[in-house]
């Protein structure tokens, strides 16, 4: 495991990356049945919109509380209680599925559990590495938890689609079995020393205590702009909520290939790790950003085009690789820039930005394809995403402006700020 990257020789680390795979793999096993089961029974683009709207609504509503939480108490007991939380949703939609339910409000409540899972469990794993690895290991952690992710993200759909015809309940049974797999691996972790112990919060908690790590982030350009950035991009340039459209109606590639259609992706985000690993990024990082960003959303034009699955599955390969630089960049850019004490609430942010503005790009796409269409939905998302990238300069000119990722210190953002 350590030939992936020289992160991977901590123990600790290598415990993490496990339970991270194990918790991203259960989510995208549930969301790729959901989505295929909730389109088939009712054959409506609006129904899987309010599907990622349900996942949102928790994370908006919890995730900063729980990033306050994830500042306070262990980080690995935080992330471990919401995995445990998963392994009830995966029974409980078993149990829906099994019994043959048609209505699509128990799978609305499901993903608000889902939604739940993800938004207490985010923060605290998102903040573990810094605390994991040494500091001239942690683009090395950053890239490694882009592998996991990707990883995740081509074995999840592969794993949902293809046994989906068996049985939609084994699908279900099998993701929450991964998130008890996930919360054993954190168990074992070895109690944090004092050298590597985070930086809890002692004062009391109180809402402004909670809304520290949104300030931060809202008076931090380099932060700001890179979060934004990304959350702009994932909300108008994602297609994934509409592939179950695609895979049936368009592509005429069933649930197999739906899988493949999600897997697609996170393959090329795999290939672009590898090559990142092989050579990190050393210079002109914050150019590179708004570069890949541009990429992507050319790449979600193709897709919205392309009535050949080979032609779709590269654009979506495509959209994985630079997705994956722009992820790169910006988790580590967030590590390097946040205070410890404060790496749980601005996570919990970023998460609200990012991992919630997939959720919410989901309705958005199922809003806007129900309204103009599905290919005039996902083309026209790719324009906005790539006019996007080519006005961010101007608006923050101090992310334009970062070179090299490990001279960002949160001293050096800081005085930024001021000198602005």
């Amino acid at each position: 495991m350590r030939r992936f990257g020289p992160a991977m020789a901590v123990r600790d680390f290598r415990l993490w990356w496990l339970a991270q795979l194990g918790m991203v793999v259960s989510l995208q096993m549930l969301e790729v049945a959901i989505g295929w089961e909730v389109y088939a029974q009712h054959r409506s683009a609006l129904d899987l919109g309010w599907i990622g709207l349900a996942e949102f609504v928790p994370l908006f509503v919890l995730a900063l509380p729980a990033g306050q939480l994830a500042d306070r108490l262990p980080r690995r007991f935080v992330f471990a209680g919401a995995l445990l939380v998963g392994v009830g949703v995966g029974i409980g939609l078993a149990v829906v599925s099994g019994a043959g339910v048609t209505s699509v409000t128990p799978y609305l409540g499901l993903a608000v559990a889902a939604g739940i899972t993800m938004a207490l469990g985010q923060p605290a794993s998102r903040a573990m590495p810094p605390t994991l690895v040494q500091a001239h290991l942690l683009q090395s952690a950053m890239t490694l938890r882009s592998i996991a992710t990707s990883s995740a993200q081509v074995i999840g759909p592969a794993i949902g689609g293809l046994l989906y015809g068996v049985s939609p309940s084994l699908v279900y049974l099998l993701a929450a079995g991964a998130c008890l797999a996930a919360a054993a691996s954190l168990m074992l972790m070895s109690p944090p020393s004092s050298a590597t112990r985070q930086a809890t919060e002692d004062r009391p908690a109180t809402v402004r205590g909670v809304l520290e790590g949104l300030r931060y982030v809202g008076t931090t350009q380099v932060l700001l702009g890179a979060i934004l950035l990304d959350l702009l991009a994932v909300l108008f340039g994602g297609a994934i909520g509409l592939l179950p459209i695609f895979a049936r109606s368009i592509l005429h590639v069933g649930a197999a290939g739906l899988g493949v259609l999600r897997a697609a992706p996170a393959l090329g985000a795999l290939v672009g790790a590898a090559v990142i690993t092989r050579r990190p990024i050393a210079g002109r990082a914050g150019r590179l950003l708004l570069a890949v960003v541009l990429a992507y959303g050319a790449s979600m034009v193709v897709f919205g085009l392309s009535r050949s699955y080979p032609l779709s599955l590269a654009a979506l390969g495509i959209s994985g690789f630079v997705d994956l630089y722009s992820m790169n960049i910006r988790s580590t850019t967030v590590a390097l820039a946040t205070p410890d004490r404060l790496r749980g609430r601005v996570n919990a942010v970023e998460m609200v930005f990012i991992s919630a503005s997939n959720q919410l790009g989901y309705f958005e796409s199922g809003l806007a394809a129900s309204l103009v269409g599905t290919v005039p939905a996902v083309v026209g998302g790719g324009v906005v995403t790539m006019s996007i990238a080519l006005t961010w300069a101007r608006l923050f000119p101090a992310l334009a402006a970062v070179d090299r990722l490990d001279e960002i210190r949160p001293e050096t953002v800081a005085q930024e700020v001021v000198a602005a």
